[in-house]
């Protein structure tokens, strides 16, 4: 446990004092109001933020982690409590690579039973407010509930949002096909969060009813998977996916055993070949051990673990086919999408740059994304150098081209994906989806030795609508008039989504935004100006459709475990 200051000491003291007094507390001099609401497993009492203004809860456990050798399966049920339970801890955080740890801070404890959730209720009487539930982003390997915050937007817009941790990294998306490992306890911790709204949130005003579940990043692939999963059924009524789709080769492991056997050679493990051996590594081994090392830098476009498309075992399955085959199938839920990406997301990918170029210069072929399956190699290399051409043309990669590989990145990663979700769910029957490109950018964020980047990079819309990574609200005072106007341009349009399905509604003062057809017209454009148009990356999209309908490789499962296993 983390050793506490003396301040830190003396403000727990403080707070204890005020709870016995009442309802009102002081924080350096300043009252604070606060509330008791009573949930199924107990009483938490939240505080009333001065300068948003509004109810803050944090740290209230939805689940519990299960611990030993079930480390990687289901969540369990959330504990229960007799003494209200102060909601002030904004300290945990699931197990994740130490770097990311010390980024965070000394605040941020890692500890396995790590699944809380956090809850942000505008300071109104009004009941069944509209709720929305915020995935975090991270890579599914890095992260926590409040890695962004919404309090402006509950502030400005009379929502309740919730924000929540899930397992990541191997701790919550190992995939053996075993009972002990059966893989997606990520996702299944987000399950878990969402039935702990829906029996919940109306204590908090909330309406359990009317839940639009959204996410960023990792997290919006999450949400879009969330879509897909029979587990999910009720339990939202609206989604925003924000830059991560449910067809992204990230998103889906190819080989989760593949994956596993070399992640564990990565550990030192080397006896990965005895499946009974590796099962044990993974039941026994240190969560510090477990997290110290990532696939963040992989040029095939993979992180290394995230869902998998499990076996069966027995137990519930989050996702029992492949994202692609569910969507064509149209057995999924068909709820109204807000969906999009930024427009140049590849600036993701620019730190490798300097890197990377070289290598993509003269072995293209390690770029392409993993879900692509050829022949031989003979035809890997015809197909690479038909890519390469199509984004750089005759040139090399390198500065003058810099602007080309941040599109294949973006492409590869992001957009593709996103637009063919948006394919396929469109051609099963979903015609509400509202489908954005972001784009603005102020001229401090171009990078000054590419000034030809000039583009909105990885979840820019999610920073804007949100209060931005680390930050509390109040450091909006510095943002320049022109952000200022878009982020609340874009807290309308998530708002109007979030209370009516719809980001336009009737009577709004906003450009008319009709849903987009299974070509990805029409869209709108986010910039300064809202502005609707034809048909988003049209010949990129294209291209692409082209090279997967011919070359596309599905994930598989985890293979049936040997005999002493196969008693499931």
């Amino acid at each position: 446990m983390l050793i506490e200051s003396i301040e830190s000491m003396m403000w727990r003291l403080s707070l204890f004092v005020c709870l016995i007094a009442g309802a009102v507390c002081e924080e350096n001099g300043v009252e604070k109001e606060s509330k008791v609401v009573r949930i199924s497993q107990g009483s938490v009492r939240g505080y009333k933020n001065p300068e948003s203004g509004i109810f803050e809860f944090y740290g209230i456990p939805y689940a519990k982690a299960p611990t030993g050798q079930n480390r990687f399966q289901a969540p369990l049920p959330a504990p229960l409590w007799l003494e209200t339970l102060d909601a002030v801890d904004r300290g945990i955080i699931c197990y994740q690579p130490a770097e990311f740890l010390q980024m965070f801070g000394q605040e941020k404890v890692a500890q396995e039973d790590c699944l809380i959730a956090n809850v942000y209720v505008p300071d109104v009487d009004n009941k069944n407010i509209p709720v929305v539930v915020y995935v975090h982003g991270g890579a599914f390997h890095v992260g926590f509930g409040d890695l962004a915050t919404p309090k402006n937007l509950v502030r400005s817009q009379n929502v309740i949002a919730v924000t929540f941790n899930y397992r990541l990294g191997v701790h919550g998306f190992l995939c053996l096909g075993t009972k002990y490992a059966p893989g997606n306890a990520g996702m299944k911790d987000q399950v878990a969060l969402l039935r702990w709204v829906q029996k919940n949130i109306a204590k908090f005003g909330g309406n359990p009813d009317d839940v639009t579940v959204a996410g960023y990043s990792a997290g919006s692939a999450s949400v879009d998977h969330l879509l897909l999963s029979p587990l999910t059924k009720g339990l939202f009524t609206k989604a925003i996916p924000e830059s991560g789709a449910n067809t992204a080769v990230w998103s889906v492991q190819q080989d989760p055993l593949r994956n596993a056997k070399d992640y564990a050679k990565a550990l030192n493990f080397t006896n990965v070949d005895d499946f009974n051996a590796l099962e044990e590594f993974y039941n026994t081994v240190p969560y510090e051990t477990l997290t110290s090392k990532s696939f963040l830098d992989v040029p095939d476009s993979t992180f290394g673990f995230s869902l998998c498309v499990e076996r069966e075992t027995g137990e519930d399955r989050f996702l029992d086919d492949t994202p692609v085959n569910i969507l064509k199938n149209g057995k999924y839920n068909k709820v109204p999408l807000l969906y999009g990406f930024a427009n140049m997301e590849g600036l993701f990918r620019l730190p490798l740059f300097e890197l990377w170029k070289d290598r993509m210069n003269v072995k293209f072929s390690d770029f392409l994304p993993a879900d692509l399956q050829f022949e031989n190699e003979n035809q890997k290399e015809i197909v690479a150098e038909q890519i390469k051409k199509f984004y750089f043309k005759e040139n090399s990669v390198g500065a003058e081209t810099v602007s080309d590989y941040v599109d294949y990145f973006t492409d590869v990663i992001f957009a593709y994906p996103a637009l063919r979700s948006v394919k396929l769910q469109v051609e099963a029957g979903n015609n509400n989806i509202y489908l954005y490109e972001y784009s603005f950018v102020e001229d401090i964020h171009i990078p000054k030795q590419y000034p030809s980047l000039r583009g909105a990079n990885h979840c820019a819309q999610t920073m804007a609508v949100l209060d931005g990574t680390f930050v509390e609200n109040k450091a909006e005072i510095n943002v320049s008039e022109d952000l200022k106007n878009v982020k609340a341009t874009l807290r309308e349009l998530w708002a109007n989504f979030i209370k009516t399905g719809n980001p336009v509604p009737e009577g709004s003062s906003f450009p008319a935004w009709p849903p987009a057809s299974a070509n990805g017209s029409p869209f709108m454009e986010l910039g300064r100006e809202l502005e609707l148009k034809g048909t988003l990356l049209e010949e990129r999209m294209r291209f692409w459709d082209a090279i997967y309908e011919q070359y596309y490789r599905p994930p598989v499962p985890p293979p049936a475990p040997p005999t002493k296993h196969n008693e499931l």
